[in-house]
């Protein structure tokens, strides 16, 4: 591992040959640490048992990030407002798993997004995390309307913790049911938390709390002790449960 001079810190570029990454607890706040290196699936899985991802855009190298604070949903948090109560009541939505990864993933990639212009899911981003799903780490949430794929998510898991990567929706809250049955099927599992990486406000609307590095880098040690559920989620079903106590 080598390294150039990026500004007021020294940026270490990773070598092909090692999966050696610098100490996340040591990143700027904004949590850039490193670039370079592969998206070869062994790789990946180290840098996510670190706390560290790929975000990049065309053009530009692998850059990887552990940023300070982290944004984390624990799935029993998930917050159901009235209006979106109705949505799973009555907007005629059906939930599957792993069922389309790829379409979802491209999906992800290529539907535009208000305010933001290309995407980093790159060809490279789709095929990495499709070896990882043939290999049974990275899962999918897809989500229909009278037989159409109208939106789902993606993301790695990990120990009893999920890495959410990205979401789309064709209609309107498709991609939040899709958190939803998420957040409701890890917690039948009991998973620790659902990694969402950086704060934003849609998020936090939905039950989403910022933590700080060195807390989620110790949450994440912890969950790891527990064995990887390797395999595919295809045989997982979920169906909206009314809850007794309702939110506003």
């Amino acid at each position: 591992m080598s390294s150039i001079y990026d500004e007021d810190f020294i940026l270490p570029v990773l070598s092909r040959h090692s999966f050696l990454f610098p100490d996340p607890h040591e990143a700027p706040a904004e949590g850039l640490l490193a670039y370079g290196g592969d998206l070869s699936p062994n790789r990946l899985l180290m840098a996510y048992r670190q706390g560290i991802f790929p975000w990049y855009s065309e053009g530009d190298p692998i850059l990887w990030w552990s940023p300070d604070p982290r944004l984390i949903l624990y799935p029993h948090d998930f917050k159901v407002r009235k209006s979106f109560r109705r949505v799973l009541r009555n907007a005629g939505f059906s939930v599957s798993f792993d069922r389309a990864f790829e379409k979802v993933i491209h999906l992800c990639g290529s539907v535009p997004r208000e305010g933001q212009r290309g995407s980093w899911i790159l060809p490279e981003i789709e095929e990495a995390y499709s070896v990882l799903h043939h290999q049974g780490y990275a899962h999918s949430v897809e989500v229909y309307r009278d037989g159409e794929l109208v939106g789902g998510l993606y993301g790695i898991a990990l120990g009893r913790a999920f890495f959410g990567e990205s979401m789309f929706s064709l209609v309107k809250d498709a991609s939040k049911v899709a958190f939803k049955a998420l957040s409701d099927v890890l917690a039948e599992k009991s998973y620790d938390f659902i990694d969402c990486q950086m704060e934003t406000a849609h998020m936090m609307r939905l039950g989403a709390q910022t933590v700080s590095r060195e807390y989620f880098l110790d949450a994440l040690e912890k969950t790891l002790k527990h064995p990887d559920e390797v395999g595919s989620w295809r045989h997982l079903k979920w169906e909206y449960k009314e809850e007794k106590n309702h939110g506003k």
